[in-house]
């Protein structure tokens, strides 16, 4: 796995088939044309209302993106519209040339008035939200919200249609994928380190100017323009996972226009990479730990049986992954791909994000195991790296690069530094610490240097905001959604106990029905509430 850190919430709970579905409704995104009189009325008022929402103190500079209008038309895809935003690539220098962002929306449903817009951002980074609204959050979101609320995206700057950054053609990008992660020597240090040096060549040949301003704070920025652009005073957000660091930048930037903001799956900005990377780790353990009991419950478990504790599950998985370096087996890859350790361990890390995933694991991990049958692996890690059948990849690990190694400086500069790491990282997980720490020195070889440090945020004078952590959260620890809620001076958490990566949505009434009260009504949940 080869990134430093990957939060994003998994785009569907049904697998494969909606990915290849939310794939092509990206894709309609760029189609079709203006509509009639009675929407061109209606975008005039967006654009009067837009003026109106200017905020005072913005730069004359900046005046034109904030009072611009969008083109809305449509997407090829029934009740959405899409437009491109124009923003500066660079908010320093504003007039030296602008970056077009793609935007998608679907009006508010009815009856009821409405309130505005919700703004809505699956992760990643390098997730894209317009997939994830046309594919989830429009149409999956509860009625009640989406009846009130026009339903947004913006794919950020990098990601998907927001000009993307591009590195690794397909069978490069297989190649890569397949790197040893665990290196035993080193010639195998030298193929990996050799590995990151020729994605992050890749990606600086080809977006030398973009790779400087795909920053997190740049994205927030932005998000502001949308916000005035659509008429609202106030910025209403619903963030997952690296989302809630997007929302909870916009509120530092921006606490004076910061309205209902929930940030589901927190992360926690004042921690620098290493720590993050490590915590991560940790967490993964912890949901591994949450699999093996329930694993070894099951009558198809094949890491063991009713008496075997999840510190002998987890051996049995490293030795199986042990096998598979010294072996891969087939998979039926129309490219030739064979299961190897590094695609194994994807397609573990990959199940536990959803505990609904985990009897596809089971039966994966059957067939690799006992059948020398590495598909149902295989099709797990191409999910978690967006490879579609005909070999093609999202651009989601080259902005995941881009944009976490523009934000913090690298957790290891050097082979020797995650070698002095490596004790640490395998307390935190006998089972994926090992990988985790060497996929942690990607950002060494990046050729733009970092432009952001660890910090606090704390937004003082936003509204409420509330900070959703679930317990077992394998990508974003619940530790990371404490510390949030305890920085921001509003911030309220509310904890969801149980398994998986982010709790709205995922079958708590509890949740769900706290989210929308505060969405609905602007009643926050009393600081401290549990649900399960």
């Amino acid at each position: 796995m080869h990134t430093r850190r990957l939060h994003r919430r998994p785009r569907s709970r049904k697998g494969a088939t909606l990915l290849a579905v939310a794939a092509l409704l990206v894709s309609a995104c760029s189609a079709g044309s203006a509509t009639g009189s009675a929407r061109s009325a209606a975008e005039s008022a967006d654009a009067a209302v837009a003026l109106a929402a200017l905020p005072k103190a913005t730069p004359s500079a900046l005046a034109s993106y904030y009072g611009q209008k969008l083109r809305w038309r449509e997407c090829g895809v029934e009740g959405f519209e899409c437009a491109t935003m124009r923003a500066p690539l660079d908010y320093a220098e504003p007039g030296e040339g602008d970056i077009r962002l793609a935007v998608a929306r679907k009006r508010a449903t009815g009856p009821g008035k409405r309130i505005g817009s919700l703004l809505v951002n699956p992760g990643g980074p390098g997730g894209s939200a317009v997939g994830y609204l046309q594919s989830y959050a429009a149409l999956g979101y509860p009625a009640p919200v989406r009846a009130r609320y026009d339903m947004v995206a913006i794919d950020p700057r990098g990601v998907a249609r927001s000009e993307p950054v591009e590195c690794l053609d397909g069978p490069d990008m297989d190649t890569y994928t397949q790197t040893d992660t665990t290196p035993d020597d080193s010639r195998e240090t030298d193929a990996l380190v050799d590995s990151y040096k020729k994605f992050a060549e890749s990606c600086g040949a080809n977006a030398p100017e973009l790779l400087r301003h795909v920053s997190t704070e740049e994205a927030a920025r932005d998000m502001d323009i949308l916000r005035a652009v659509l008429g609202d005073e106030r910025l209403t957000y619903v963030g997952a996972s690296y989302g809630t660091f997007l929302g909870a930048t916009y509120a530092g930037l921006f606490p004076d226009r910061a309205g209902r903001l929930v940030l589901d799956g927190a992360m926690d900005p004042s921690l620098p990479a290493r720590k993050l990377n490590m915590d991560q780790t940790a967490g993964f353990e912890t949901a591994f730990k949450a699999f093996a009991e329930d694993c070894v419950r099951q009558r198809d478990c094949p890491l063991g049986g009713a008496n075997t504790t999840p510190r002998q599950v987890g051996r049995n998985l490293k030795a199986f992954f042990d096998k598979l370096d010294a072996r891969p087996v087939p998979t039926g890859d129309a490219d030739g791909r064979k299961l190897g350790e590094s695609l194994a361990t994807t397609g573990v890390i990959a199940a536990m994000y959803d505990q609904s995933a985990w009897p596809q694991l089971r039966e994966a991990l059957t067939a690799a195991m006992r059948e020398n049958d590495g598909a149902g692996l295989l099709v797990l890690s191409d999910s978690y790296y967006e490879r579609e059948a005909d070999g093609t990849y999202s651009n989601l690990m080259s902005a995941n690069a881009a944009v976490n190694c523009l934000d913090l400086p690298a957790a290891f500069d050097t082979p020797d530094q995650v070698r002095e790491a490596l004790p640490d990282f395998q307390k935190a997980s006998p089972v994926f610490g090992e990988g985790l720490a060497w996929a942690s020195l990607n950002c060494a070889y990046w050729p733009v240097a970092a432009s952001g440090e660890p910090h606090r945020i704390e937004a003082e004078g936003a509204a409420p905001i509330v900070v959703v952590g679930t317990t077992r959260d394998p990508a974003t620890p619940y530790r990371w959604a404490q510390s949030l809620a305890d920085q921001l001076s509003s911030g309220r958490l509310l904890t969801y106990e149980g398994d998986g990566h982010t709790a709205y949505g995922r079958g708590s009434d509890c949740i769900d029905s706290t989210i929308n009260t505060y969405l609905l009504r602007g009643t926050p949940p009393t600081d401290g509430k549990r649900c399960s």
